[in-house]
Parts: structure tokens; sequence; C-alpha cells
């Protein structure tokens, strides 16, 4: 391993609780808590443990050894909480620091991007797929390299969307100027004839209505929470770590930040009780305490 990077201490599932210990998920922010929901309904049984960098949000402008670095130092955070499987709810950060993070860790990995490409492969009818995501997701190519190992001959446009994130970020879901940004992001990929679009941002199934609307019925929307949860279950069960049916599981959340106004438009927009949101300490600054 890079002597640059940060190594967590890899968790081990030799113990008899294993499976009761919580899946651990991360995100640059609070937008991967749609892929905790996605959980949450599939996996009711299951512990969760989310942790938002809040801090350091957005991932997508920053360099892919600043972005590992980070994925590193969040992952050792969940493996402390004894997390049995590491979700990265994040697709920047799957596309620049999972494979790294699979090497590394003898707990399993998982993130959006393998998911979202075989959903896209299943959905599309003409063979015309469009992504959109952030700058670093989309200049990674990971999108193109995961559907293309699925289906070779697609045509794949992608587009960058830099505008979504702050705007869903400021809440507005429903306002005039998202809805102008969508138009303007999505014009090249509809002109390009495309059939089923990948949501290629956690934070995006959030504008999920919005997009349908300029995208239009014709355009099947593949949302890589809904399938980042699917591939969670099936790991768990192929693994032997699911939890006991019998078990209710609860809900953990922690933030690198102790202010986030955008963690209430998320919990009205997705159903999703947060409760008591935790801190936690990264790049040497101290948080202690609750928001």
């Amino acid at each position: 391993m890079n002597p640059t990077t940060p190594n967590p201490q890899p968790a081990t599932n030799d113990t008899g609780n294993a499976r009761q210990r919580p899946i651990g998920v991360f995100d640059s922010g609070v937008g991967g808590l749609t892929v905790v929901s996605a959980l949450r309904r599939l996996l009711p049984s299951e512990e969760i443990f989310y942790l938002g960098d809040n801090a350091r949000i957005p991932y997508g402008n920053k360099g892919a050894a600043t972005v590992e670095r980070y994925s590193f130092e969040l992952t050792g955070l969940l493996l402390a909480e004894g997390a049995k499987a590491v979700v990265v709810a994040c697709n920047t950060a799957t596309a620049l620091a999972v494979p790294r993070l699979q090497d590394a860790l003898k707990v399993p990995v998982l993130g959006v991007i393998a998911p979202g490409a075989a959903a896209a492969v299943a959905a599309t009818r003409n063979g015309r797929v469009g992504v959109i995501g952030t700058h670093a997701t989309i200049s990674s190519g990971a999108y193109e390299r995961a559907l293309r190992k699925l289906s070779p001959g697609l045509e794949i446009h992608a587009a960058p969307c830099p505008l979504l994130v702050p705007l869903i970020e400021e809440g507005l879901l429903e306002d005039p100027l998202t809805d102008q940004h969508i138009a303007r992001y999505l014009r090249g990929l509809l002109e390009a004839d495309i059939d089923t679009l990948i949501l290629g941002c956690t934070h995006y199934p959030l504008l999920k209505e919005a997009i349908a609307r300029q995208a239009g019925p014709g355009v099947r929307l593949v949302d890589s929470a809904d399938n980042c949860a699917l591939a969670v279950r099936d790991l768990l069960r192929s693994a032997g770590l699911a939890a006991p049916e019998t078990h209710t599981g609860t809900l953990q959340v922690a933030l690198t930040d102790a202010s986030d106004r955008f963690l209430p438009v998320v919990e009205r927009a997705l159903g999703l009780r947060v409760g008591d949101v935790g801190l936690r300490r990264v790049q040497g600054v101290a948080l202690a305490g609750s928001v």
C-alpha cells in the first residue's frame, strides 16, 4: 500500500456476533442517506451506521489522491464501529477509491457504480445510456468501464452536472432554478436519444421527480440507491453476514461537522427518521457530542 494512504486496521468476521454488527455506510455528505433509506426499506433487520463527511463536501471537485485518502479515513472510522461490511454511498469515492479499499480490507466493500451499471444494462431498450454525475465521477470513466464490461456494444453519453449537488444542499428540490440547470445538463443526452439515464450521484434521487419531468416518459431513470441496496442484500447473504430476520435493526448517523442545514431536507424528502446525530474526528480535528 502507498505509505501516504491511511491504513485502517481491517475488521474480521470470526466472532459469533458478526451477523448482528452494523453495515457501515459513508458518503461525502448526507446525500448517501438515499442509500440508507433504501437499505432500511429492504433490510429492516440490519443495523446501519452512517458517516457523512459534510466537513469536506463536495468530493466531486477534488483530486483522486485526496478522495482516496478521505475514503480510507472514513472507512477506518466505520471499522472502529464494528462494521461487518462497508458501503461506499458516493459515486466519486466509488470511482476513485473502492478498488484500493477492496484490496486493503478483510470485510466486504461495495460501491454504487456496479449495481447502477447492471440495472441500466437491464433497462435499456435501444442501447443508448446516459450518465450524469460530478466532474470527478464522469471524468474517471468508471461508469463507461462498468457498462461496457457488461454490454460492449452500448452507446454511452455522459454529462457532468456540477451545480446539482449545491442546489440540492440548499434544499432547492422543487425550484425553477434547479429545473433550468437540469434541462441544460440533459439537453445533449436527450438529443442523443438515450432511453436510460443513470443518476450517478447519491444526491440525485432527491431530484428524481424533477429529472423525470425534464427527461420525459421515454427515458427510464436508474437510481443507484435502490440498486445498491439490492446488491448489499445479495452480498450479505452470500457471505453469511445477513442479520437474523427476527432482529429489528436501528440506524445511527454521524457527521464530521456539527452543522448540516441539509439534514432536515433529506429527512423530509425520504421520510427517514435520523434522530440524534453524532460527530466524528477527521483531519486531526476533535469533534465530540451531538448535533
